[in-house]
C-alpha cells in the first residue's frame, strides 16, 4: 500500500510542476528509423512555404524554419497556439506564424502551399489536396494502435487497445488515395523506449490519451506500480514507440 501512496504523491507532484514540456522528459529510444521533422526539411522543395498541420507550441517546427522561405503553424488548441507565439517571439523568427485554425476547414486558397506536415494529429485528406500545388508533397507521422502497448495490456485499457494495428494507417491510405494523390509511400517502425525515472512515465500518462482519464480511478496507482516493478530496467521503464509515416504527392 505504501508503493500506491508513493505513486500518488508523485502524481499530483508531477501534475503541479509548472513549465514542464515533452522536450524534458527524460526518454530513450532505440529502433527509430527516422525523425520525422528531418524528413519534412529532406523532402521540401528550395524555397517552399510548409503548413504544419497540429503544431501544438511549435518547438519542433520553429527548429526547421530556416529552411522554407515561409511557415504556417496551425493548431485547434487556444492555449498551445499561445505557447506557440510566445515561442516564436523568443526565436526571433521573422518567417513563420501561428494560427488557431481547424485542420477540416483550411482557411487557405486552393494550391497554395508547397508542402504540408502533420504530427500526430488528425488532418482531412481533402483539405489537403486542395491547399496543396501540383507536386506538392504531404508528410504524416501518426502513433501506431500498438504503441506502449505494455502499458495498455497492465491497465486493461487504453487508446485504440482493442483496435487491430494497422487500422488508421490502412485508412488514411486509402482516404489519400480517394483525395486524388497517387504516389503514397509508407514507413513504419516499432523502437524501444526507455523513461529515465517514474516522473516521466507519469508526466506522459498524463498528458497523452494512451490510457484515458488516467490518475482518475483508484486502482491506477496500484497497476502504475506493477508496471514499474515489472518494466523497470536498467537503462530505465521499458515500453515502446510505435510510428508510422506516410508521404503522399499531389499529381
Amino acid at each position: 500500500m505504501s508503493n500506491n501512496i508513493d505513486y500518488q504523491r508523485l502524481y499530483n507532484r508531477v501534475g503541479s510542476l509548472i513549465g514542464w514540456d515533452f522536450s524534458k522528459l527524460q526518454v530513450v529510444r532505440k529502433g527509430e528509423k527516422w525523425r520525422f521533422y528531418d524528413v519534412v526539411v529532406e523532402r521540401s522543395p528550395d524555397n517552399s512555404n510548409l503548413l504544419d498541420i497540429g503544431t501544438g507550441g511549435g518547438r519542433r517546427v520553429l527548429k526547421i524554419t530556416s529552411n522554407f522561405r515561409s511557415v504556417v503553424g496551425i493548431d485547434l488548441s487556444k492555449n498551445m497556439i499561445q505557447v506557440a507565439k510566445d515561442n516564436l517571439k523568443r526565436s526571433k523568427k521573422r518567417n513563420v506564424r501561428f494560427v488557431v485554425m481547424d485542420a477540416f476547414n483550411l482557411g487557405f486558397s486552393n494550391d497554395f502551399f508547397d508542402i504540408i506536415s502533420c504530427r500526430h494529429s488528425p488532418f482531412s485528406s481533402q483539405e489537403i489536396f486542395r491547399v496543396l500545388k501540383p507536386r506538392g508533397i504531404f508528410l504524416t507521422q501518426q502513433v501506431s494502435e500498438g504503441d506502449k502497448l505494455n502499458i495498455k495490456q497492465t491497465f486493461g485499457r487504453g487508446q485504440d487497445f482493442h483496435v487491430k494495428d494497422g487500422s488508421a494507417k490502412r485508412r488514411y491510405v486509402y482516404e489519400l488515395r480517394k483525395a486524388g494523390f497517387e504516389k503514397i509511400e509508407v514507413f513504419e517502425y516499432d523502437a524501444k523506449e526507455w523513461y529515465k525515472t517514474p516522473e516521466d512515465l507519469i508526466f506522459l500518462l498524463q498528458n497523452t490519451p494512451i490510457i484515458p482519464e488516467f490518475g482518475k480511478q483508484k486502482e491506477d496507482f496500484v497497476l502504475l506500480s506493477k508496471f514499474i516493478e515489472k518494466y523497470t530496467t536498467d537503462q530505465g521503464i521499458l515500453t515502446n514507440s510505435k510510428r508510422y509515416m506516410i508521404i503522399a504527392r499531389k499529381p
